[in-house]
């Protein structure tokens, strides 16, 4: 019984800290740029905007961290801007919760 306890709160344990809830501040930028290494400041908003509109992926550009984001619906309207977000992080993926720019 008691390994047995030891094991089950292992396990929530490590489900519980799988996904994160952060607050983050970075760029929207597209798939395409940010993957070639830009994309990450205003000098390339314009051109986010386009490649989002023209079907690339939005990304969530910190640093030189690239995250996918699981609901781009929340995101597309701040494409090239520098926002902070909230949301949950498993591994490269974010789940935005809320954006503020």
């Amino acid at each position: 019984m008691k390994k047995f306890l030891v094991s089950a709160t292992l396990l929530m344990s490590v489900a519980a800290f799988s996904a994160f809830a952060e607050e983050m501040t970075g760029y929207i930028a597209d798939s395409t740029c940010a993957a070639k290494g830009k994309g990450g400041s205003e000098a390339h908003a314009d051109c986010a905007a386009k490649c989002i509109k023209g079907g690339a992926a939005p990304v969530f550009v910190v640093g030189d961290k690239v995250y996918k984001i699981a609901n781009t619906d929340t995101v597309t309207a701040h494409a090239g801007h520098k926002v902070t977000i909230n949301g949950d992080v498993e591994g490269d993926t974010v789940t935005v919760k809320s954006v503020k720019m």
